[in-house]
């Protein structure tokens, strides 16, 4: 199963191709993609990314994470996150959210086992 492809990004609002759901922050992985709902993890700006909000994408196979801190890279990503990616053997990529976008979208083309986090806002 392959990473879907991010179709299309501006502030506030993101396409996964093949999802008909805008979404403001979303989750991706080979095969799936689905809103990204901080309030589920108690995630803010500051402290930012926690495990948490990976593991669903982990749990998919991936082998690499790419974060995307925001428009503005208001979010933030612990140490310790970056850390709790590499224990699990998975590649982690942490960019501001129009980098990260097209990284993903290229590891993705290139049929790479990808997944993301992505803030579409500040």
């Amino acid at each position: 199963m392959s990473s879907p492809e991010i179709a299309s990004l501006s502030w506030g609002q993101m396409k996964v191709k093949g999802c008909s759901t805008t979404y403001k922050d979303c989750k991706v992985w080979p095969g799936g993609s689905r809103t990204w709902d901080w309030r589920e993890t108690g995630t803010n700006h500051s402290p930012g990314v926690q495990p948490a909000d990976l593991e669903e994408v982990i749990k998919k196979g991936v082998k690499t994470i790419v974060i995307g801190r925001g428009m503005s890279e208001a979010l933030q990503v612990p140490p310790s996150t970056v850390d709790y990616l590499k224990k699990n053997g998975i590649d982690v990529l942490v960019l501001q959210t129009e980098k990260a976008v097209a990284e993903y979208n290229a590891l993705a083309a290139q049929g790479v086992k990808v997944g993301g986090v992505f803030h579409s806002t500040c």
